[in-house]
């Protein structure tokens, strides 16, 4: 029995020797410890998209499709004199919800137009073509704002502002025809 002591001791004393040295390894070959990562970063917020803006282009009559579309300025405020036309053309940044685009007079009537619009979210192309070029002399107000309610939104879903831009025709007014003479009959009882 004490042989078999002994031997069952060193049985356990060698399977404590080995099981010391699996787990501390080699005293040469050390894990290499996670990088110091520093600060995290932390994401940016998503930028937010600059507000939908406007254009308005035209076509001059004189140029009969030969030339670019020319800018017309729709700073509050300004009342700028082109060129006669009778084609025009709204660009919108983004694409726009319950949206109306309609064209004016001097008397606050609407104009006849055949209208095309190029919608997608990206952005909105609305071309107006007239029958009749617009009227030497004259101003014509273009306004975009609500079809229904009080507001319109892009395609984001943010309110946007009403644009009402006025601009004139160059040269002078076209002066009315005459009402014609009234007879010089007399009249017989």
């Amino acid at each position: 029995m004490p042989a078999m002591r002994l031997h069952r001791r060193t049985a356990l004393a060698s399977a404590f020797c080995c099981g010391l040295l699996a787990l501390t390894g080699c005293p040469d070959k050390t894990t290499p410890g996670a990088p110091d990562a520093g600060v995290a970063d932390v994401p940016e917020a998503p930028k937010t998209p600059p507000p939908t803006t406007f254009a308005l282009r035209y076509q001059p009559l004189a140029d009969a499709g030969t030339a670019d579309l020319a800018e017309i300025s729709l700073e509050p405020g300004d009342k700028p004199l082109i060129q006669p036309t009778s084609s025009l053309e709204l660009t919108a940044s983004r694409g726009l919800r319950n949206y109306r685009v309609r064209l004016f007079d001097e008397a606050e009537r609407a104009m006849v137009s055949d209208d095309v619009a190029e919608e997608s979210d990206d952005k909105l192309v609305y071309r107006i073509v007239l029958p009749q070029p617009l009227k030497t002399g004259f101003s014509y107000t273009l306004v975009v704002d609500a079809q229904t309610g009080t507001a319109f939104t892009d395609t984001l879903g943010r309110e946007v502002d009403e644009l009402r831009t006025t601009f004139q025709i160059a040269g002078e007014k076209e002066k009315p025809a005459p009402a014609p003479a009234p007879s010089k009959k007399k009249k017989r009882r």
